[in-house]
């Protein structure tokens, strides 16, 4: 009984995330998410306090996925700066296919709307980075003068901001070649001159 509760409040989590992603935390009802999940709000009130109980479910979601994902690239063989590219392409493939993910980057842009304390956006990442950038560093491939935790918070937000812009303009249709493009160019100036 208790495996078909997990499946269940995961279902209307991920329910509930689509919409969202799609209409925004206002936009959102617990009826809408009772349509789209076919099931009763007494399902949602047995595992949610209520809507914003679940948008800060989404959002915890949200978060719970990158530390997995970051331990995987962190681990992987080859350059340093290699893995911080592949992971920049694993976190965008996120944004498109999972709708907790999706769900989560939308209802932390609308989180002055929602009456709980969520997790605080990017202090993860910008940590993560700073590692892998200071062990790029100590391997020689981060450029001489570079500050790790510096080149972090700048890689972070710009990797936020080409999403933001791929998603208002082609819905994240073009994010892998937004990508390149800024990694074409933050790759000169992050990598260290070859011998």
């Amino acid at each position: 009984m208790q495996h078909r509760a997990v499946i269940t409040r995961q279902a209307l989590l991920e329910t509930a995330a689509g919409l969202f992603d799609e209409l925004g935390y206002a936009g959102t009802s617990i009826s809408q998410i009772c349509e789209r999940a076919d099931c009763t709000s007494g399902a949602i009130y047995f595992h949610f306090r209520g809507k914003a109980a679940l948008a800060q479910a989404v959002v915890e979601g949200h978060f719970a996925a990158w530390p997995a994902l970051i331990a995987e690239y962190a681990t992987s063989d080859g350059p340093i700066l290699d893995q911080v590219v592949a992971l920049s392409y694993a976190v965008a493939r996120a944004f498109r296919e999972d709708p907790v993910v999706r769900g989560g980057a939308r209802l932390w842009s609308e989180h002055r709307a929602i009456p709980l304390p969520l997790p605080a956006p990017f202090v993860g990442w910008i940590s993560a980075l700073t590692k892998l950038l200071t062990s790029a560093a100590a391997a020689g491939e981060l450029a001489t003068g570079t500050d790790p935790k510096a080149a972090a918070r700048v890689v972070v937000a710009a990797f936020h901001g080409v999403h933001i812009v791929s998603d208002a303009l082609t819905h994240r249709d073009d994010l892998d070649e937004r990508l390149g493009e800024f990694w074409a160019l933050a790759l000169r100036a992050l990598r260290a001159p070859t011998q």
